[in-house]
């Protein structure tokens, strides 16, 4: 057994996936997690790396999926934290079942923040562990035809910049916000935007790349990092374009049969 322990939530694919191999090529033993079978697969390659890994089926949307993915720690103690795991959610609000939208919510904002108060208390009581959080760009446009996502990363970006504040007294608790871009994963299937002009798109972010950049700022403990060029420069002229410009451009992007032409 190792003297690190990580958790990576959404590990089944994509950058969680990618950042639980880099922690296992790092001498991490691993409890990975994911809301689909697949999970158990991908156990098997981090195995590879001769650290201990733990694989949990469980819906992080609830706290009870929370609580069995804390219950699979076995007391250990943490030392890193991915709370990777999240959902996105295409077509107009107004046309989504509340049960569809719900989910993204208790997702990406309910059970991501009842981990990361769990797994905050013990690492501020001994003053030590990083955490990674997977927000987004996406955080900083309003999200024409994925409103509920873009608000839900919105929140995130935020809320992980307010708990930072809160704990700057732990100097040896860092917590780090990627915001990646869109990224070449399932994402965009389970969505249901394959048909979006975003969703088609052959220019989306690798992955492995994202999941590297978002490691090396988490070792060096900054507090953000916007992964890729292109997303850098979108994200800085957010910042200064206003609302209803970035919705309209987001319109574009993400409206049903705005990929049909590519």
């Amino acid at each position: 057994m190792a003297d690190k322990f990580a958790i990576v939530t959404g590990a089944s694919t994509g950058i969680g996936f990618e950042l639980a191999s880099i922690a296992a090529e790092n001498g991490y033993d691993l409890l990975v997690v994911a809301d689909e079978p697949l999970i158990d697969a991908a156990a098997q390659d981090f195995k590879q790396n001769n650290v201990d890994v733990v694989s949990l089926e469980a819906d992080l949307a609830t706290l009870e999926g929370v609580d069995a993915l804390l219950a699979a720690t076995n007391g250990r103690k943490v030392d890193l934290l991915c709370a990777n795991a999240g959902r996105g959610l295409g077509h107009g609000f107004l046309d989504q079942d509340v049960a569809d939208w719900r989910r993204v919510v208790d997702t990406n904002i309910t059970g991501t923040l009842y981990l990361l108060q769990k797994v905050l208390k013990e690492m501020v009581a001994r003053d030590a562990g990083k955490v990674l959080i997977t927000g987004s760009i996406a955080g900083f446009i309003p999200g024409s035809f994925q409103a509920v996502y873009n608000g839900s990363k919105a929140f995130v970006d935020s809320f992980a910049d307010a708990i930072r504040n809160e704990i700057k007294e732990s100097k040896g608790v860092t917590i780090t916000t990627l915001m990646p871009g869109p990224v070449e994963t399932e994402f965009f299937d389970r969505a249901d935007m394959l048909d979006t002009s975003v969703g088609s798109s052959e220019s989306k972010s690798d992955p492995a790349d994202v999941a590297r950049d978002g490691w090396d700022a988490l070792m060096k403990g900054e507090a953000h990092i916007v992964s890729g060029w292109k997303n850098k420069i979108q994200a800085a002229v957010a910042h200064v374009t206003p609302a209803a410009v970035l919705a309209e451009q987001h319109r574009k992007m993400a409206e049903p049969g705005s990929g049909d032409d590519d």
